[in-house]
């Protein structure tokens, strides 16, 4: 069996089997798990390798980027401001942000910014890498771009633009980055070891990042003959004019998220930086009380997590279910339930919570595998599921 560090609660062992048998089997490479349950710490493993160059092992500190999976905590900041009065997500962006009015865009409120529905998932014209780092290069464009479809139409994932679009309006709000809140109201409170905009004293335990490319379409494959809602989704990835492939290359040449200088940055769409114990430990604060603390009240938790939108998104072109800036499983998904909500991260990183079962879930690991059935995340949840409904914890 793998090497694997932690700890599991009485009954819960069988997670530890699953996550030595992603080790084993399933192309992990380093990974951590972290499981809180009503409040409580019921899983915290790890295990691999942080850095397969050097052979540096994942430690019980060893710090994660996560994709995505950093919209889930950037939402929860935004309503911990709008609970406390600092931020109103039905008033216009441009209140805030006065430049933002441009091109037809004056009417837009905050919360269609968390929704996907601002029409704004793309740039006429990109920017680079350092214009990104820097942060002001990406306001100015944003505010000045017009929008893709007419804002509250349609919905499509701002998968790069949302963390700028949000994290400007708070700074604008508060005169505090995203960054700053999260690390002032939510890691500090809690003991988190969760960042957006990385302190150079921790960049040396982050785990590097391992992609391999995206698995192709077999030679001769035949478009026609998959399902409708496939071919659309491929043939939208595979223009290079649509609004999904554009999404993807808001920031050219691309982001890299190795890079010790991205990942001081703030991008709060994008490099959250974590533990999977961390982010485990924010999603149960955001149900229910953490060693006194919860980040969120029952009515904004709520209200945070109601669904907004359904439907095929305009540019991923799959069926997608949204609350305010919060990810809501559609009933296929692995991690899904009526009330689960959180995020999922490119390469398979998941933070998400259920306030119905009081389960509190974070998965995170450095190898970005793309385009093939990635089980891992799923493999790990089934064995805390199956520990649950055995009657553990």
């Amino acid at each position: 069996m793998p090497e694997i560090g932690g700890e599991t609660a009485p009954g819960f062992e069988g997670v530890r089997d699953a996550f030595a048998a992603n080790l084993a089997q399933h192309h992990e490479v380093g990974a951590a798990v972290g499981v809180y349950l009503h409040g409580r710490k019921v899983v915290d493993l790890w295990g691999g390798l942080a850095d397969p160059d050097t052979g540096r092992r994942w430690e019980r500190d060893t710090l994660q980027v996560v994709y995505s999976t950093t919209k889930g905590i950037t939402a929860a900041c935004a309503h911990l401001l709008a609970e406390r009065g600092e931020l109103d997500l039905d008033a216009p962006v441009a209140a805030y942000w006065p430049e933002f009015a441009a091109n037809g865009k004056e009417r837009i409120p905050v919360r269609w910014l968390l929704t996907h529905q601002a029409g704004l998932p793309v740039l006429d014209h990109p920017v680079t890498p350092a214009e990104a780092v820097a942060w002001h290069p990406v306001a100015a464009a944003l505010a000045a771009q017009r929008p893709a479809w007419e804002p509250g139409t349609e919905h499509g994932y701002h998968g790069l633009t949302y963390g700028w679009l949000v994290g400007e309006v708070v700074r604008r709000a508060t005169g505090r980055s995203l960054g700053t809140v999260l690390a002032e109201e939510i890691a500090a409170p809690l003991g988190l070891d969760l960042w957006i905009g990385l302190p150079e004293s921790e960049h040396h335990r982050v785990s590097r990042i391992v992609t391999g490319p995206p698995a192709p379409l077999p030679a001769g494959a035949d478009l026609d003959a998959l399902p409708d809602s496939v071919r659309e989704m491929v043939r939208a990835f595979t223009d290079p004019g649509s609004l999904s492939v554009r999404s993807l290359t808001v920031v050219s040449p691309p982001l890299d998220h190795n890079d010790p200088a991205e990942q001081a940055a703030e991008m709060p769409s994008t490099n959250g930086i974590c533990t999977a114990r961390a982010l485990a430990r924010c999603y149960a604060a955001l149900i229910g009380e953490v060693d006194g603390h919860r980040v969120l009240s029952p009515g904004t938790l709520a209200a945070a997590t109601a669904e907004q939108v359904r439907g095929t998104d305009r540019v991923l072109r799959i069926p997608v279910r949204i609350g305010t800036g919060f990810g809501l499983p559609t009933p296929d998904a692995f991690w899904y339930s009526p009330t689960a909500f959180g995020f999922p991260g490119m390469g398979g990183s998941l933070g998400f919570a259920d306030p119905a079962t009081g389960l509190a879930f974070g998965y995170v690991m450095n190898h970005v595998r793309e385009g093939v059935p990635d089980l891992r995340a799923a493999n790990l949840l089934a064995a805390v599921r199956g520990a649950v409904k055995a009657g553990h914890g």
